[in-house]
């Protein structure tokens, strides 16, 4: 049996060649360190104790080619909490956790917030966790991302109303001013930014969850603007992440649909964002 000192070596060498040297070794250790359910200090006090993981080598096989150790491990962290995630839904980011905590510091006990493109539920359950007495509805259009979304609600308390719908269709499922806050992901990469992707993201995340046409780029934006008008109450506010190439124009874009009080925040890696507007009646 290997010891753990071995696992990362090995995991490390075969992911070298599609990973920087720092990545690779954050991604060999994550997956040992799961798997092996130990932290970094017990490791530090004992690389050499064996690990006992029984699909290492299928797991070093998936990794080498490039599948997402999210995928591998089927979970991921988000706002604290552990979420399942596998193909067919998007893997939460760091940058999606700022456009929460934003979100969540403006809003009200008793909020009704609507998360459209929920993918694995990590907007909506992280509302429905943060905010009090929150009543949180979630939307997607994909029957796979929804049945993940309920499994990752109800394994974390988090009471998460879902509804299959169509950013692009107008959200018509929903009923007129229901909703104080709405939150959103939606696609925002160009096609044309594809071939540049990482192998771990353009071949094995959901390029429905990703990607857009260049010739439309803000067409989720601009859909889910619209719907917005409808759906948030006099003085609701929209938050979206975007893409930080086209932060002026999705601003422009939502002032163009009648809202007002638009701000971009840059995130952790300082690039525009994150952008709130309020709804104007």
């Amino acid at each position: 049996m290997p010891t753990r000192r071995e696992v990362i070596d090995r995991i490390r060498r075969a992911i070298a060649p599609l990973y920087e040297p720092r990545e690779a070794e954050q991604i060999a250790r994550r997956f040992t360190f799961e798997r092996c359910s130990i932290t970094l200090t017990q490791y530090v006090v004992a690389p050499d104790a064996q690990a006992d993981i029984p699909d290492l080598e299928e797991s070093v096989r998936q990794l080498a080619a490039g599948r997402p150790v999210q995928y591998v491990l089927a979970h991921t962290e988000f706002c604290g909490m552990t979420f399942e995630v596998g193909e067919g839904v998007l893997i939460p980011r760091p940058e999606t956790e700022e456009l929460v905590a934003a979100a969540a510091a403006g809003a009200v006990a008793g909020a009704a917030a609507l998360d459209v493109g929920t993918g694995s539920g990590c907007i909506a359950v992280s509302l429905a966790r943060l905010i009090p007495d929150a009543r949180v509805t979630a939307v997607d259009l994909s029957p796979q991302a929804l049945a993940v979304a309920r499994r990752n609600a109800v394994r974390l308390g988090a009471e998460v109303r879902f509804v299959q719908a169509d950013a692009l269709a107008g959200l018509h499922e929903l009923p007129d001013a229901a909703f104080d806050l709405i939150v959103s992901n939606p696609p925002y990469v160009p096609q044309s930014d594809r071939a540049a992707m990482h192998v771990n993201v353009r071949d094995y995340e959901p390029p429905e969850a990703l990607f857009v046409p260049d010739d439309d780029p803000l067409r989720f934006y601009r859909a889910i603007g619209r719907a917005a008008r409808r759906l948030l109450r006099p003085d609701g506010q929209l938050w979206f992440e975007i893409y930080e190439r086209l932060a002026d124009e999705t601003a422009r874009l939502l002032a163009d649909e009648g809202f007002g009080d638009i701000a971009v925040r840059r995130d952790i890696n300082d690039k525009p964002r994150i952008l709130c507007c309020t709804a104007r009646k």
